[in-house]
C-alpha cells in the first residue's frame, strides 16, 4: 500500500501526489528539517514525529533535523528521539523542509507554526478526515488507523529499525486503542506484524503507555463517571470538569486522556461527550462514537474536527451552555 493523494491549496495549485518512499522529500538538495506534531500531543502524535526524526536523522545524516513538540505526557518519554526533542518555541528562521505530523490543520501545529510558514518546502502526513491539505505536499490517508500507520507504510521498510518501530508501534496503539477501535484494518496489523519482528516489546508499550493509569488519574476519572449524564433514551452519555474540580484532585489536561473513551463504553450509548475547561469561559471537547456517528461532521460545526469516530473541538461559554450546544448537536445526528 502506497499513499496517492490530491493536494488543492490555493498557495501551491492543484496535482496529484504518487510516491513509493517517503524518502523522495530527502534529497542532496535539503539541508535542514524540522518536525512538529499538534497541540497536547498524543502518543500517535509523539510517536509518529519521533519515528520520522530517527528515520531522517539515521539514514540522510547531510540534513540537520530538528523536532519541535509540547511536551509529552511522561508515559511516552521512553521513546527513542525525544531526548533531542526540543520542547519550547523555536526562534524564527528558515528551514528547508517542515514536516508535520498528525497534524489536522495549519492551527493545530504546536510549538513550531512560525517555521512551516518560512519554510521553503511544507510536508504534511496525516490521518484526519477533516485535513484540508494545508502544506505544500500532503501524504493523508484517512482510512488509516493512525499517522504512524500512515508513516510506516510511507518509508523504505529495509531502513526502519528497532528504535523506528519501537516509535511507530507506539503511535498506531495508541489510535487504534490497541486494535480494538474501528479504524483498525488489514493493513494496521499488517503493519504491527512487521514492526513486532523488530523485536519490539509490545506487551511493555501496551501497558506502561496505554493501560496504566496513575492514582490521581483514576480519581478524576471516577469522579467524572460519577456524574456523568445520558441523554437521548441512553445514546448519548456525556461528562465534564471544571477549573476548580480539576483543582480539587491536582489534575491538569493530561490527565484527562482516558476519560471520553471510558465513556464511550457505556452500554447502548452512540456517543460520548466530554467537556473540559481550557481558559476562561472555555472549554474543549472530546466526542468519540461506537458505531454509525459522525463525530468530525459534529465536530466541524464549531470549528473542530477530526475522525468519524473520535473528533474534539473547543467553544466559548459555561460548562452547561457548552455541554448543551454539542448534545444538541450530536443528537441531531442520532438515527
Amino acid at each position: 500500500m502506497r499513499s496517492c493523494r490530491r493536494t488543492e491549496n490555493p498557495r501551491y495549485g492543484t496535482k496529484k501526489i504518487m510516491l513509493t518512499k517517503i524518502d523522495e522529500f530527502f534529497t542532496k538538495q535539503i539541508h535542514s528539517c524540522a518536525i512538529a506534531g499538534h497541540v497536547n500531543p498524543d502518543g500517535d502524535c509523539v510517536g509518529s514525529a519521533a519515528a520520522m526524526y530517527l528515520y531522517i536523522r539515521k539514514n540522510f545524516p547531510w540534513i540537520d533535523v530538528r523536532l519541535y513538540l509540547e511536551q509529552p505526557k511522561d508515559e511516552l518519554m521512553f521513546l527513542p528521539g525525544l531526548k533531542d526533542a526540543i520542547f519550547e518555541r523555536p526562534k524564527a528562521g528558515k528551514t528547508d523542509l517542515f514536516i508535520t505530523c498528525d497534524v489536522s490543520a495549519i492551527d493545530r501545529i504546536g510549538l513550531a507554526e512560525e517555521l512551516f510558514g518560512m519554510a521553503d518546502h511544507t510536508l504534511c502526513v496525516d490521518h484526519h478526515v477533516s485535513n484540508p491539505h494545508f502544506a505544500e505536499n500532503n501524504l493523508v490517508d484517512a482510512e488509516a488507523s493512525s499517522c504512524a500507520e500512515v508513516l510506516f507504510y510511507l518509508m523504505d521498510e529495509e531502513k526502519i529499525d528497532f528504535e523506528i518501530a519501537e516509535a511507530l508501534y507506539t503511535g498506531i496503539i495508541h489510535d487504534s486503542g490497541v486494535f480494538q477501535y474501528k479504524n483498525t484494518r488489514p493493513e494496521t496489523l499488517e503493519a504491527a506484524a512487521f514492526l513486532l519482528r523488530k523485536g519490539v516489546p509490545f506487551n511493555e508499550i501496551i501497558d506502561d503507555s496505554f493501560n496504566k493509569r496513575t492514582y490521581l488519574q483514576n480519581r478524576i476519572l471516577g469522579y467524572v463517571l460519577c456524574g456523568s449524564r445520558l441523554y437521548a433514551d441512553g445514546r448519548i452519555v456525556a461528562g465534564s470538569v471544571t477549573y476548580s474540580e480539576m483543582d480539587r484532585f491536582g489534575a491538569t489536561k493530561k490527565d484527562l486522556d482516558i476519560i471520553v473513551s471510558q465513556l464511550r463504553l457505556t452500554k447502548g450509548v452512540e456517543a460520548a461527550v466530554f467537556v473540559y475547561q481550557t481558559g476562561a469561559e472555555e472549554f474543549k471537547v472530546s466526542l468519540r462514537s461506537n458505531t454509525y456517528l459522525d463525530v468530525a461532521a459534529v465536530a466541524g460545526r464549531f470549528g473542530g474536527g477530526g475522525h468519524v469516530r473520535a473528533a474534539g473541538c473547543t467553544i466559548k461559554g459555561n460548562v452547561d451552555s457548552v455541554e448543551k450546544a454539542i448534545v444538541e448537536a450530536v443528537r441531531a445526528g442520532l438515527k
